[in-house]
C-alpha cells in the first residue's frame, strides 16, 4: 500500500459510514476525517424483497457525498463494502451496477461469514482477550463468533437485525407490545438453538460490537454517570443489561428519543437489538458483557493497510507506538533511554514492592509516552500528558489501568496525582493510588538518570547497600553532573515511598 489515506466505506442495513485514515510522515495512523448518514435500507425492502428505488437514491446521494469528502481529503484508494440490506436483497446486482455507475465507487459485497471475519479482526486488534464470544448486532444481520487464544473458530451470520425485527415485530406506533417482543424473542430463540456450538463454551465472555453494543454501552455510562468518556472496552453485568433493557422498553418512543446517552436515529431499534444481545447471553451462559468500540470498520483497515499480516500479536504494544508515532516532535532517543531505566530499576527494586507483571506494563507505557505532553507545550507537558494518554486509543488496557498509566508518566508529586484523578476515584481503589506513587517517583528517577538527554550512561549496575541504592553507570561517556543533581534532589521524597535512597555513583568502573 502507497496510499497515505484510505476511505473506507461501510453500508450497513442501519446507517451508511465513511471513515477516512492517514498514515503520518512518521507512520502513525489515525482518523482525521468521517461522516454518518442514517439508511434503514433493512426497513425499505418492498414485497418481492426489492430495495425500493427511494431507497438506492438516497443512497446514491450519500455515496456522491461521501466521495466528494474522499477527494476533498485527496484519498488514494476507496474500500466500500454493503453487508445484510443489500445482500439479502432480489434486485442486488441491478442495486451495485447502480452504484458502480453512479458514483464510480466499486462495492464489495461481503458474506456474513466477510462480515464476522472483519468483526473479529477489528476486535483482536483493540482488546487484550484470549477467549470469547463476539457479537455484532446490526441493522439486518446479527454475527456471533467463537474465538479462542485470540483465534478465530466458529462463526454464523444470522439473517435478523435491529431493524428488520422492528419491522416484523413492532407495532405500527413504533413500540414493541408484550406479544410482540414475546414473538420476537420466540423468533431469535429458534434460530439460536440451530447452531449447536453456541451451548458449548460457557463463563466466555460477550464482547459486544457494533451500534447496537456502542449505544447500549453510552445509555449506561450516561445512566450511572460514569466518569471516564471511552466505551470501548466497558464492562457490564448481565443484570444491568436487563435493568437497562427493561427500563427502555417500558419507555414510550417519544420519551426514549430524550433518553440520556442514546441517539434520536436509534431510540425505536435499541429494544429489539437489546433483546437478541440478551437471548444470546444467555444462551451461551456467558459470564458478562463488554463493549468493543472497534469493530467491522476498523477491520477493513487494518486488512487493507497490512495486507498479509492484519492482525497484530500485542494490541498495546501497536497502539503504543502508534500514539509515540503521533507525536513525531518527542525526543525518542532520551525516551527510549528513560524507558530502559525504568525498566531495569522496577527489576532491580522487586523485592521492595513485590508489584506484578501488570504493573511493569504499565510503568513500560508511562515510560514509553511520558515526553507527549511536550508537543503540545513543553512548560507544562506533564498536564498535557496526562490528557492525551487518557485521550488516545491505548488498546487492550482497562480504564482504571489507562488513568494510572497517565498518572504515572505525569507524576509531580502525590498531592498532584489526588487532585488529578479526582473526578475518577470511583474507578480506583487506595492501592491503585499507592502503586502509581511508586512508578511515578521510578519513572521520575529513571529521568533524572539522563536529564541531560544525552544517553551518557550505557550500562548501569545497580546495588543495594544499606538505605542507600547504589547506581553504577559501568559505561558512560562525558560528564554525569546534571544527572547526579537529579538524582540528589529526588532523593528524599523516593526514600519516603521505596525505603531506600537512590546515589548516582560516578566512578569509572570500565
Amino acid at each position: 500500500m502507497t496510499e497515505q489515506r484510505i476511505g473506507i466505506i461501510d453500508i450497513g442495513s442501519n446507517s451508511v459510514r465513511l471513515v477516512i485514515y492517514e498514515r503520518t510522515a512518521s507512520g502513525a495512523h489515525r482518523v482525521i476525517d468521517g461522516s454518518k448518514r442514517p439508511a434503514r435500507l433493512s426497513e425499505r425492502i418492498d414485497d418481492n424483497g426489492n430495495l425500493t428505488k427511494d431507497a438506492l437514491r438516497e443512497l446514491l446521494g450519500t455515496l456522491n457525498h461521501f466521495r466528494l469528502i474522499c477527494a476533498h481529503n485527496r484519498v488514494g484508494h476507496i474500500r466500500a463494502v454493503a453487508t445484510a440490506a443489500i445482500r439479502n436483497a432480489a434486485n442486488r446486482d441491478e442495486v451495485l451496477d447502480a452504484i458502480q455507475s453512479e458514483s464510480g465507487i466499486a462495492i464489495e459485497l461481503l458474506s456474513g461469514e466477510d462480515e464476522a471475519n472483519y468483526g473479529f479482526l477489528g476486535m483482536i486488534n483493540a482488546m487484550d482477550v484470549q477467549d470469547g464470544f463476539l457479537v455484532d448486532i446490526g441493522g439486518g444481520s446479527t454475527e456471533v463468533s467463537l474465538f479462542q487464544g485470540r483465534e478465530l473458530v466458529q462463526s454464523f451470520s444470522f439473517p435478523f437485525g435491529c431493524v428488520n425485527l422492528h419491522r416484523r415485530f413492532a407495532a405500527k406506533g413504533g413500540m414493541l407490545t408484550e406479544e410482540g417482543l414475546q414473538a420476537l424473542e420466540r423468533y431469535v430463540a429458534e434460530a439460536v438453538a440451530a447452531v449447536p456450538w453456541l451451548v458449548k463454551h460457557p463463563s466466555l465472555p460477550l464482547i459486544g460490537v457494533g451500534g447496537t453494543a456502542r449505544a447500549l454501552g453510552k445509555v449506561h455510562q450516561a445512566a450511572v454517570k460514569y466518569p471516564f468518556t471511552q466505551t470501548h472496552n466497558y464492562p457490564m453485568t448481565g443484570q444491568a443489561v436487563d435493568d437497562l433493557f427493561n427500563e427502555l422498553y417500558r419507555t414510550p418512543l417519544d420519551k426514549r428519543r430524550k433518553f440520556p446517552g442514546l441517539s434520536k436515529d436509534r431510540a425505536d431499534v435499541i429494544v429489539p437489538g437489546l433483546a437478541v444481545m440478551r437471548l444470546l447471553y444467555r444462551t451461551i451462559k456467558a459470564s458478562h458483557y463488554r463493549i468493543c468500540g472497534s469493530g467491522l470498520r476498523d477491520g477493513l483497515f487494518h486488512d487493507t493497510r497490512f495486507p498479509g499480516r492484519p492482525k497484530h500479536q500485542n494490541p498495546l504494544a501497536f497502539s503504543v507506538h502508534n500514539v509515540s508515532a503521533l507525536h513525531p516532535a518527542v525526543p525518542q532517543q532520551h525516551v527510549m533511554q528513560v524507558n530502559r531505566l525504568a525498566l531495569q530499576l522496577f527489576d532491580e527494586l522487586h523485592p521492595y514492592h513485590l508489584l506484578a507483571n501488570r504493573e511493569r506494563i504499565l510503568l513500560d507505557t508511562a515510560s514509553s509516552l511520558f515526553r507527549i505532553g511536550g508537543s503540545i507545550d513543553y512548560y507544562e507537558y506533564a498536564k498535557h500528558t496526562f490528557y492525551l494518554i487518557v485521550n488516545s486509543h491505548l488498546n487492550g488496557l482497562s480504564h482504571r489501568e489507562i488513568l494510572m498509566i497517565g498518572a504515572i508518566a505525569s507524576y509531580k508529586s502525590k498531592n498532584r496525582v489526588r487532585q488529578q484523578l479526582g473526578e475518577y476515584k470511583e474507578l480506583l481503589n487506595e492501592s491503585d493510588f499507592d502503586t502509581v506513587y511508586k512508578l511515578g517517583t521510578l519513572l521520575q528517577l529513571a529521568a533524572a538518570l539522563d536529564r541531560s538527554e544525552t544517553q551518557a550512561i550505557g550500562r548501569l549496575e545497580i546495588e543495594h547497600a544499606g538505605g542507600q541504592l547504589l547506581l553504577r553507570p559501568v559505561r558512560f561517556s562525558g560528564s554525569l553532573t546534571l544527572e547526579r543533581q537529579e538524582v540528589d534532589e529526588l532523593s528524599s521524597d523516593f526514600k519516603k515511598l521505596w525505603s531506600v535512597a537512590p546515589f548516582l555513583d560516578e566512578t569509572d568502573y570500565t
